[in-house]
């Protein structure tokens, strides 16, 4: 390595954009898209298991999921997330990135399938069994965070690099378009079947086994995406990065990269020996590691978890958002499948004209103004968006306004991905050294689903315990959603400053910017200090 670039490593960061770069954004974005999916069709079927499951008159509430167990269908598979981006993250650079990476493919694809046949005797049992099985499933969509990354930022050239990661995080947008169109068809298909009845009828309707099919169906999809990729993940050799520098074999490296990106490269024996006499690695826990890069990891972790408290706030309960302000209807007007589809459509209409473009939007332009500015700019908007709808939340409830609303309420979605939702999963892939790089997205993005935790459990508790003082008074229904956003735009701002702490990585080597270049320059020259200085202050973005 030395100051001098191995071969193969230089090879792959001026390497012009190929097949292989497109093949390899296909097979670690099949992954996103199924990890969407999974993550996010459980809100569109929330209703629909409190109007089958909990539609009794001993219910709190009939034909609703209680507080209780409506958080932890919701908020289980992040916990299982979390669980699994910190181990799959550290295993990633314990076993190498594609050793593990069918691992979290067969997990998602066998709990998926469990969470559609989830069973018991009564309610409490088969919301038990769903969340046992949405835990799981979350522990394999948790450990695709950190390797698809990695794996994406290990392949790609200087130039598109940032390009590239995006685009295999934006399939996550598809994922989720592909939620709501899916739960569109089935529920569908089963509500031409039955007209829409009266409420009393609904509760009754609600319970026939068509509508326990519905939301069956809907969760089992997931595992057919993740399963059709399977085959080709096997085939992906192991990134030349980890096989050159962790693995400390150059000669595999070179030979696995010829093959695919279909270039020339030298053999380096003399530099293998170097690498293995001079290595200096540093440990996560060191206080080099501390000095070089602990403000970098405060940076992503803090950004990805804020950014997360409101981006899952926002996904998890807009159908909640969107029936306080009238949108969809109230439950006592339609059928529980009915219910489904009027749900699946709205989301669907959100994700098809403001998340998914938001996503391409920073694939186009992440090289182009950088990650930092991206950022900057997308917690900018996201704030100001939060509290137009929040400040005046009784305005926007009137029949006249409810359109403005929505398309507001769109553009938080929009700037969420052409901002933070994006890069917070870039530059953790880019800025630390390749043997620490896995486990460090994986920390950022751990850091991320317990933002989300916070979002899920907290935006549920605040929307459901509204102010009846208030609404009793004359006001509106909807004062603990008002309270939520209000509070969504202040994490938000905390993001944009927590910003500054993130640095720039657009244009430069992984080398580069991680300063792993360095490192046998130090050995050289023993003048560490100076590199160190020198290499901190190439990464900061301002």
């Amino acid at each position: 390595m030395a100051k001098e670039q191995l071969q193969v490593l230089n090879a792959l960061d001026v390497a012009k954009t190929q097949w292989y770069h497109f093949t390899a954004i296909v097979i670690a974005g099949m992954g996103f898209f199924t990890d969407a999916y999974d993550l996010f069709c459980i809100s569109l079927v929330t209703k629909l298991l409190g109007r089958i499951y909990y539609h009794h008159d001993g219910a709190a509430k009939p034909g609703s999921l209680p507080p209780n167990v409506s958080a932890a269908v919701n908020g289980v598979a992040f916990c299982g997330t979390l669980a699994g981006q910190l181990f799959f993250g550290w295993l990633g650079d314990k076993m190498g990135r594609k050793r593990v990476y069918g691992m979290t493919l067969m997990v998602m694809v066998l709990c998926s399938v469990g969470s559609g046949l989830s069973f018991g005797h009564t309610p409490k049992s088969v919301m038990a069994t769903l969340c046992f099985f949405r835990f799981w499933l979350g522990f394999g969509i948790g450990g695709d965070y950190p390797l698809s990354a990695t794996i994406m930022s290990e392949y790609a050239n200087k130039k598109t690099r940032g390009a590239f990661i995006a685009a295999v995080f934006a399939m996550q947008g598809f994922g989720i378009l592909a939620g709501g169109m899916i739960a569109i068809i089935v529920s569908a298909s089963f509500k031409a079947k039955y007209p829409a009845p009266s409420y009393e009828e609904n509760q009754i309707a609600s319970t026939i086994p068509e509508a326990d099919f519905v939301w069956r169906i809907i969760l089992m999809f997931g595992a057919l995406p993740a399963l059709l990729t399977y085959y080709w993940r096997m085939k992906m050799p192991e990134t030349a990065r980890y096989t050159a520098l962790v693995a400390k074999n150059v000669k595999q490296a070179t030979s696995d990269m010829a093959k695919v990106m279909q270039v020339e490269i030298g053999a380096e024996q003399e530099k293998v020996e170097a690498l293995a006499q001079k290595d200096k690695s540093f440990g996560l826990f060191s206080k080099q590691f501390l000095r070089r890069h602990g403000l970098h990891l405060l940076g992503t972790t803090t950004t990805w978890f804020l950014l997360d408290i409101a981006y899952y706030s926002q996904n998890l309960f807009q159908k909640d958002i969107f029936t306080a302000i009238g949108w969809i209807p109230n439950a006592k007007t339609m059928n529980a499948v009915e219910e489904v589809y009027k749900i699946a459509r709205a989301q669907t209409l959100i994700a098809l004209c403001s998340t998914v473009p938001g996503y391409w939007f920073t694939v186009a332009l992440i090289d182009v103004i950088g990650r930092f500015a991206i950022q900057l700019i997308g917690f900018f908007f996201m704030t100001v968006f939060m509290f137009v709808l929040a400040i005046p939340y009784h305005h926007w409830t009137l029949q006249e306004n409810r359109i403005g609303f929505v398309v507001i309420y769109s553009l938080t979605f929009f700037f969420a991905n052409f901002g933070p939702n994006a890069t917070t999963f870039v530059v953790p892939a880019e800025i630390f050294p390749a043997r620490l790089r896995s486990t460090c997205h994986g920390i950022s993005a751990a850091s991320g689903k317990l933002g989300a935790m916070v979002g899920a459990f907290g935006f549920l508790y605040l929307a459901q315990n509204q102010d009846k003082t208030k609404t009793d008074a004359g006001y509106p229904p909807g004062i603990g959603v008002r309270n939520s956003l209000i509070m969504l735009g202040v994490v938000n701002f905390l993001g944009l400053l927590c910003t500054f702490l993130v640095p720039e990585s657009k244009g430069k080597s992984l080398e580069e910017i991680s300063g792993e270049n360095e490192d046998e320059a130090e050995v050289n020259t023993g003048n560490s200090a100076q590199t160190e200085q020198s290499s901190y202050k190439r990464t900061v973005p301002v």
